[in-house]
């Protein structure tokens, strides 16, 4: 296990000395091309060479335009370079560089505008009759824009949260300015919380048709999960409740003993009754419509981890119940 967890953090490592090498080489990239355009500019308005030519206003224009340009382009990577460095929340630093991103982008279409338009009258007029076109033939997208605004300033969800919307359930890889992607679980052909392989992308305006299930709250990133065991009505339940309770233990650790703790924490905070808290993990009782009791255990646990969780329960409790024979027995017959 410290192998793995060191292999990971020099993994790591390895991905933030690559992303700095990116962000020098695109800052430097940006400075000279910056450069390049305004020594351009004051080259053909100084007339150094003697060049005169009937586009020289505009071949002044654009080169003075390129290095504002390039300035806006220059800035932007720079704080994102300085969120990458200094972020604490992987999904926080995604949201901060999505709307650096689009600020710069703002910024380079006033400065073509403010280049390209020489009466700012004539400039706002053309933008209007153009925003009105846009308008009608681009509602969807301009939705899935104000959607997308909608998720950052509220965060209903975000990067590496598990979710369902709609119909479509899976972990969130991307939060596009238009649409959002999912990366799957369950699905079509698993009846389990495994990732099923295929990627879900839904346009960002469901957030506004459909209620959100996150299952990764930042506060309290876990939910509960029970497992029925079925039994004969002669059995011993308190030894029952006794062998799932141990098992589940084990299996789960004593960390997240302390989440239920937490968890009392932010339930004192609400209108929740701190008594609807049972002891964790606990044991339920239920009679079957058939012949047998099911005993369920509940407990807490990652989403992302449920199916392994599950598994490794019910690998250990079930060959334990069925070796004390005189204390557990299992319902027979057909009705089974």
């Amino acid at each position: 296990m410290q192998i793995e967890t060191g292999q990971n953090e020099s993994k790591k490592a390895e991905r933030v000395r690559q992303a700095n090498v990116n962000h020098t080489i695109w800052l430097g990239t940006y400075i000279i091309l910056g450069l390049i355009c305004l020594g351009i500019y004051f080259v053909v308005r100084l007339r150094v060479l003697g060049i005169v030519t009937r586009y020289h206003t505009l071949i002044q224009k654009s080169f003075l335009a390129g290095f504002f340009i390039f300035l806006v382009l220059t800035t932007s990577r720079y704080a994102q370079a300085l969120i990458s460095k200094y972020k604490h929340v992987k999904a926080i630093a995604y949201n901060l560089i999505q709307l650096v991103r689009i600020i710069a982008g703002i910024g380079i279409g006033m400065i073509i505008i403010a280049f390209l338009f020489q009466n700012w009258y004539t400039a706002a007029v053309s933008l209007g009759l153009i925003s009105l076109v846009l308008g009608f033939a681009l509602q969807t997208p301009i939705s899935s824009f104000i959607g997308w605004l909608y998720i950052i300033a509220r965060n209903p969800y975000k990067v590496g949260d598990r979710i369902q919307i709609n119909d479509f359930k899976g972990d969130v890889v991307e939060i596009g300015y238009l649409d959002t992607t999912l990366w799957e679980f369950s699905g079509d052909y698993l009846t389990n919380d495994l990732p099923s392989g295929r990627l879900i992308r839904f346009p960002n305006t469901l957030v506004f048709q459909y209620e959100v299930y996150n299952y990764s709250w930042r506060k309290f990133p876990y939910i509960w999960n029970e497992i029925p065991f079925h039994i004969a009505y002669e059995s011993d339940f308190a030894f029952v409740e006794e062998v799932l309770r141990r098992i589940t233990k084990d299996v789960l650790g004593p960390d997240l003993e302390e989440k239920v703790k937490e968890l009392k924490v932010l339930v004192k905070q609400t209108a929740i009754d701190e008594l609807t808290i049972r002891e964790y993990p606990f044991i339920t009782l239920r009679i079957n419509a058939n012949t047998w009791v099911e005993a369920s255990v509940n407990y807490l646990v990652d989403p992302k981890k449920a199916s392994s969780v599950r598994t490794e329960i019910i690998r250990r409790a079930v060959p334990e119940l069925l070796r004390q024979t005189d204390k557990v027995m299992f319902p027979k017959s057909n009705n089974r």
